[in-house]
This record gives C-alpha cells, sequence and structure tokens, in this order.
C-alpha cells in the first residue's frame, strides 16, 4: 500500500471517529438543551450553554480515551487547558449563533430554537475538529515516535540475547 493512501486512510478513521463522537454529543447536547429548556424557566440561551457544557465534558471522555487514544499522553493538564479553551471558544461561537437567531430575529419558537442550536453545533465543530487535532491532540513528531520505537527494539533485544560467560 501506498504511504500517503496510509495516511489518507488514518485521516478518514480519525474523521469518522471524531464524528461518531460528536454525533454522540451533538445527542447529548440536544437532549440536555431541551431538557433543561422545558423543565426549567431559564432564558434559551443559558439552557444552551448548560447544555454545551455538558456536551463537553462527554466529547472529553469520548476524545481522549476513544479518538486520540493513541495520541500523546504526557501533558495532560495543558492537554485539558487547552481543549477547554478551544471548546470555550466553541461555545462562544454555538450560542453565539442561537443568541443572534433568538434576540436578533426573534426566532424563539422550540423548532426554531433547534434549527439554531444545531447549526450553531455544525459552524463550531468545524472548529473545533481543526483546532482539536491541531493543538490538542497532537500526534507525536516522527522523530520522537521513530526514537520511541527504537528504544524499544533495543531493550527487547538486549533482554533476549543470552549471558555471555568470560573465560
Amino acid at each position: 500500500m501506498e504511504r500517503g493512501s496510509s495516511g489518507l486512510q488514518r485521516l478518514v478513521r480519525e474523521v469518522a471517529k471524531f464524528g461518531a463522537v460528536g454525533g454522540a454529543g451533538i445527542l447529548v447536547n440536544l437532549g440536555v438543551f431541551n431538557l433543561v429548556r422545558h423543565v426549567t424557566d431559564l432564558p434559551v440561551v443559558r439552557a444552551s450553554v448548560i447544555a454545551t457544557v455538558v456536551a463537553i465534558v462527554f466529547n472529553y471522555l469520548g476524545f481522549r480515551y476513544w479518538t486520540y487514544r493513541d495520541r500523546e499522553k504526557s501533558g495532560r493538564t495543558k492537554e485539558l487547558t487547552l481543549f477547554l479553551l478551544f471548546s470555550a471558544v466553541g461555545l462562544v461561537i454555538e450560542n453565539g449563533l442561537l443568541y443572534l437567531a433568538t434576540y436578533g430575529f426573534g426566532w424563539d419558537s422550540p423548532l426554531q430554537s433547534n434549527v439554531s442550536k444545531f447549526v450553531g453545533i455544525g459552524v463550531a465543530t468545524l472548529f473545533r475538529f481543526w483546532s482539536y487535532r491541531t493543538w490538542v491532540f497532537k500526534t507525536l513528531p516522527a522523530r520522537e515516535a521513530v526514537a520511541d520505537a527504537e528504544a524499544i527494539l533495543e531493550r527487547a533485544a538486549d533482554t533476549e540475547k543470552p549471558a555471555q560467560r568470560v573465560r
């Protein structure tokens, strides 16, 4: 198989996994949004922010432990900080569009709110995919990956060598 095609296959798998976690996150987001909106008297955007925060937690767990489980695991504090930073930007994008639709255009029916929220999620998802794969869940640099593999092979070779006797 050609080198380029294996890279493309990895990207396709990554997009599929990101999409699966993100799709489940959308269901969590919309489900919590509608639940909060119908059970409480909170304004639409506040209900949406709560739902987005719940979805962010859900998505982090899915991305870290499934989509990007093979990515660098050192520096979890930095990873989580960057994830929360970029998620906050996504939250502003998503809920900014909902705010504009609700208070700018007066679209406040349940259907209009859900459509506006869904569009906001879509726009924010494009930003999140780029930022997560670029800054948060980085691949190991090729040199580091090769050095790690060589170190593993050397350790394995050292353990397999029989002890030599000096006569």
